[in-house]
């Protein structure tokens, strides 16, 4: 769900009030100038002209600014974490690289477009991955001893991308897979 802004919530609650821009500068001592250029977006107002319009207004600040959640930014910082580091426990447990982000995929694309991407991103990549190593250990007959340089550098690409894309997930809810087989496409 998208939130409003300052400026779409300053309209919209002057429009139901059936306030003019005039009439609203009268009634909060705050000029006409600054609710025109706040209603284009051209501003951030002070918090204490928020407080005047909402109280010429006769609703909360809230109802004008949304303030962020701080326990939806740590729960979507935590659910960045596991989308992309789970992939981990394929070390431990075979395929959970895959398994994981596909559960993610299935069971949270419906709470958000964000976790859809992410989830089917990091599965995405983690299949081409592991087809990537089945190939190299494949070459084991053709080039014997020389295979294990290319699984060896798989193994580490994934690993070193794996560990980028973790930390600019979680600090800007972005990631960047190259080389990935599209095996999910987008909901």
């Amino acid at each position: 769900m998208k939130q409003q802004t300052l400026k779409e919530n300053l309209v919209y609650h002057r429009k139901l009030k059936g306030y003019t821009q005039d009439e609203l500068s009268e009634k909060t001592t705050v000029g006409v100038r600054t609710i025109q250029r706040i209603e284009k977006g051209e501003v951030n107002p002070h918090l204490q002209t928020v407080k005047l319009l909402a109280e010429g207004l006769d609703i909360e600040v809230e109802d004008l600014i949304v303030l962020d959640n701080p326990k939806e930014e740590k729960v979507s910082r935590n659910w960045m974490l596991w989308i992309h580091g789970a992939p981990f426990f394929g070390f431990i447990i075979p395929f959970a690289n895959v398994l994981i982000p596909l559960f993610v995929w299935t069971s949270k694309s419906d709470d958000s477009s964000i976790y859809e991407e992410h989830s089917r991103k990091v599965f995405n990549f983690h299949c081409t991955l592991n087809l990537m190593i089945v190939v190299s250990l494949l070459l084991f007959f053709v080039i014997p001893g020389y295979n294990y340089f290319l699984t060896g550098a798989i193994f580490l690409f994934g690993i070193v991308l794996t560990i980028k894309n973790v930390m600019s997930a979680i600090s800007a809810h972005t990631c960047h897979y190259p080389l990935s087989i599209a095996f999910l496409k987008s909901k």
